[in-house]
C-alpha cells in the first residue's frame, strides 16, 4: 500500500462532496484517488480538480481505477448494495453512509455475502459513534456511576424535510441514527416498536407525517423515546439524556457562541447535521483511514449493525402505518460480527 491510502467515492451529493473535501483537506494518509456519481458535472464539480483523480459515471468502473485501495460510499441507499457486493468481490475495504440497504433483506444479503468473503471489510456510517458529546456518554454509562440506565429521552429535529421525503423516511432515514446509537449506548438490542403520531404541523409537506414519537423497548427493559420533527423550521438539533438509578445525563444542548447586540440575545444554532457533526465525521474517516492502514476496518459500526438498524427501522415503519406495538425479530448472526 502506498504513502496515501487511495480512496474511490462513490457519489458526489451533498455528502459525497464534503467527503471528497474531507479526504484531500482534512484527513492525513489518504487521497481521492477516483470519484463517481451518474451526474458527470457532479463528478467533475466534486473531484475534477484533485490530482490523479479520475472521474467515472459507473461506481463499479471507479472501483477498477488505478491506485484505489479502498471505497467510501456515499451514493443512495438504493445504490448501496451493488457497489458493496463490488467491494467485497474485490476485497477492497468499504465506509458506507447509512442506510446500509433500502430494506432489510438487501440488508441482510449484505451481512450473509460479507461473512461469505471470510472477514470483515466493511463500516457502516454510524457517525454519532466518532461524536465526542455520544463517546463521553458512552463512557459514562459503561462506568456505572450513574447506575443502571432506565430511559434514553432523544430528539431529533431538522430545519425543513428535502423534497422526496416521505413519512416512512422519518424513521428509516432519521431515527436509524437514534436505533443504531441506543444499541450502542445501552449495549443492548430493541426488542420492539411503538410509533405515535402527534397532529402534523402546518410547515410539512401535504400527507407528511410529521413529528413523530417513536418508543423502542430494548432487551434489559430499558425505554428509548425519539422525536423525530423534520421541519421545525428554525434549526438542526440532536439531542439524547439518559437517565439512570443514580442521576441523568444530557448531551447536545447547543454549546454555541451567544451574541448581544441592540437588537437582543442570540445563540446560533445548526442548519445541518454537516455542522453538528463536522468533527465526528472527520474522526469517523480518519479512524476509518488508519485502521484500513494497518490491516482492515476489524472494529467500528459493522454490516450487522446496518442490518439491525434496518429491521428496527422496518419494525418502526410498520408501526407507524398500523398504530400497534411491533415486535423486532432478527435473523441468526453470522460468526464473523460475533
Amino acid at each position: 500500500m502506498g504513502e496515501a491510502l487511495g480512496v474511490a467515492v462513490l457519489g458526489a451529493g451533498h455528502m459525497g462532496a464534503d467527503h471528497v473535501r474531507r479526504l484531500d483537506r482534512v484527513v492525513s494518509g489518504a487521497r481521492v484517488a477516483a470519484v463517481a456519481d451518474p451526474d458527470a458535472d457532479r463528478a467533475r464539480a466534486a473531484g475534477g480538480d484533485l490530482p490523479g483523480c479520475t472521474l467515472h459515471t459507473d461506481a463499479l468502473a471507479a472501483l477498477d481505477a488505478p491506485g484505489v485501495e479502498a471505497v467510501l460510499i456515499a451514493s443512495p441507499a438504493e445504490a448501496h448494495e451493488a457497489a458493496l457486493l463490488g467491494c467485497f468481490e474485490r476485497g477492497l475495504p468499504v465506509l458506507c453512509e447509512k442506510p446500509l440497504a433500502p430494506d432489510a433483506r438487501g440488508a441482510l444479503r449484505l451481512a450473509e455475502a460479507e461473512a461469505a468473503s471470510g472477514g470483515r471489510l466493511a463500516r457502516v456510517g454510524f457517525m454519532r459513534r466518532y461524536d465526542p458529546e455520544y463517546q463521553a456518554l458512552k463512557e459514562l454509562l459503561d462506568g456505572g456511576k450513574l447506575g443502571r440506565p432506565l430511559m434514553l429521552h432523544c430528539t431529533h429535529r431538522n430545519v425543513s424535510s428535502p423534497p422526496h421525503f416521505t413519512s416512512e423516511m422519518l424513521i428509516g432515514s432519521s431515527v436509524s441514527h437514534e436505533i443504531d446509537a441506543a444499541r450502542w449506548l445501552l449495549g443492548e438490542e430493541i426488542d420492539a416498536v411503538t410509533v405515535l403520531r402527534p397532529r402534523s404541523t402546518a410547515h410539512a409537506p401535504q400527507g407528511l407525517r410529521d413529528p413523530q414519537f417513536v418508543v423502542m423497548e430494548t432487551s434489559g427493559g430499558v425505554l428509548v423515546d425519539v422525536e423525530i420533527y423534520v421541519n421545525s423550521g428554525f434549526g438542526y438539533q440532536v439531542r439524547c439524556e439518559a437517565v439512570c438509578e443514580g442521576g441523568s445525563a444530557r448531551i447536545g444542548e447547543d454549546h454555541a457562541m451567544v451574541v448581544h447586540s441592540a437588537a437582543g440575545a442570540g445563540q446560533e444554532i445548526a442548519q445541518d447535521y454537516l455542522t453538528r457533526f463536522a468533527e465526528a465525521y472527520d474522526t469517523e474517516v480518519r479512524d476509518w483511514v488508519a485502521a484500513v492502514r494497518a490491516g482492515g476496518p476489524a472494529d467500528g459500526p459493522s454490516v450487522w449493525d446496518g442490518y439491525v438498524a434496518s429491521v428496527v427501522a422496518e419494525a418502526g415503519i410498520a408501526s407507524l402505518n398500523s398504530g400497534a406495538r411491533v415486535p423486532v425479530r432478527l435473523a441468526p448472526k453470522p460468526g464473523i460480527y460475533a
